[in-house]
């Protein structure tokens, strides 16, 4: 890999200070993926981002660290080297490397029924839903039947309790429909259950400590001068979308509202689907190890056939609850047609815009955390330009 002096930096005239200036950035890559540096650069300056950042990781190394933009629509400061954000959705893969690690260690069997690690799950039919089935968004659980308010997705024990005595929205197994919030209560459950602690507190522990990584599921007051706010998108036109019963009942109960991290419960409660805070460097720092094969820079989680469950193909067709194609694997979404990332790729992303990337077949990682939010639950064009960069970069290697 290219050394220091073959590393670049923009930064316009204008600017004396790091990270002023619509469109700067701030950071370090090898020359070779300077193409990443520039996209965020024009997404900035066009006002598609208003802060972000991007992280590349080629074997294990860092080939592409930069941030730019500001922490708000008013530009009161700008995106620094350490501003966090809420990530949304990327904040699962940080539950299923949780979970994997589990069961690499023998402490879990995705195959096994949950109930056999939660035995209250097994209420209302579910004695014969596998754990496999919560990692692949086919169990049938997708909302609560009981209503609840905002506030109540900070009560672990509630949440969990209900999704434990509830009856399946459709036979478990024979379809994904997307727990866009239920799935880390489900999987976290399980993960407390083993281990005797909380998930945010074990991946503290055993993940992001380790690895030294600026990631937390469950935010602690002493990071919020750090946290550059989510920009919510423009509310959807339910008309114009028509949704289906089962979205309306999954999705609105409680709405999922991007102001939530505005609110202190939200930032301080484990909501391991959509509360995780981090950036880029972080993200994809941790998630490198399924790049890696199980290690990333000289941290070892996971055993070389660790990442093997990734690509057990539990779901693949219409999504229930997304309406479109996507085929998941255990957890992460596989490639297909529309998402042609390769045999041995994984990705998933986070509501607004977020995306995670690995590739173990050429060791890459690519990530990308904005603040400023689209309204899709599965990344924009924002994402997809800063891989097709990356992609582009590496062809010149």
């Amino acid at each position: 890999m290219p050394g220091d002096d073959a590393r670049g930096m923009i930064v316009a005239d204008r600017c004396d200070q790091e990270g002023q200036g619509v469109g700067d950035i701030m950071g370090n890559w090898d020359r070779r993926f300077e193409g990443v540096a520039t996209t965020l650069a024009a997404s900035l300056e066009a006002g598609t981002d208003v802060g972000a950042s991007v992280a590349v990781l080629l074997g294990g190394e860092p080939v592409v660290d930069i941030w730019g933009g500001f922490v708000d629509e008013s530009h009161s400061a700008p995106w620094g080297k350490d501003t966090l954000t809420n990530v949304w959705s990327t904040t699962k893969t940080m539950t299923f490397l949780c979970a994997l690690m589990l069961a690499d260690r023998g402490d879990l069997d995705f195959h096994a029924p949950v109930a056999r690690y939660w035995p209250e799950f097994a209420a209302a039919g579910k004695d014969r839903v596998e754990v496999r089935h919560l990692m692949g968004h086919t169990a049938g659980l997708p909302g609560w039947a009981e209503k609840l308010e905002p506030e109540d997705l900070a009560d672990w024990e509630k949440c969990t309790s209900l999704l434990a005595a509830q009856e399946p929205w459709w036979k478990p197994g024979t379809a994904s429909g997307y727990h866009a919030v239920t799935q880390g209560y489900l999987i976290g459950e399980v993960v407390k259950r083993i281990t005797g602690v909380s998930i945010g507190t074990w991946f503290a522990d055993e993940v992001a400590g380790p690895l030294e990584a600026d990631f937390f599921i469950g935010l602690p007051a002493s990071e919020d001068d750090r946290v550059s706010l989510v920009i919510p998108p423009p509310p959807p036109d339910l008309e114009a979308l028509n949704p289906s019963e089962l979205v309306i009942r999954a999705m609105t109960n409680p709405p999922l509202d991007a102001t939530y991290p505005r609110h202190e419960w939200w930032r301080r409660a484990e909501i391991p689907a959509a509360n995780g805070h981090g950036n880029a460097r972080s993200v994809a720092l941790v998630q490198s190890i399924i790049a890696g094969r199980g290690e990333a820079r000289g941290v070892r989680l996971l055993s070389e056939q660790g990442c093997d469950p990734i690509f057990e193909q539990q779901a693949d067709g219409v999504d229930l609850i997304l309406g479109t194609p996507i085929r998941f694997g255990m957890g992460y979404g596989l490639s297909t047609e529309v998402m042609p990332i390769g045999p041995r790729a994984c990705y998933w992303g986070g509501y607004g815009g977020s995306l995670i990337i690995m590739d173990q077949e050429i060791g890459l990682t690519v990530c990308y955390v904005m603040n400023r939010m689209e309204g899709g639950l599965q990344g924009d064009l924002r994402a997809a330009n800063i891989v097709l960069a990356a992609v582009a970069g590496l062809a010149e290697g």
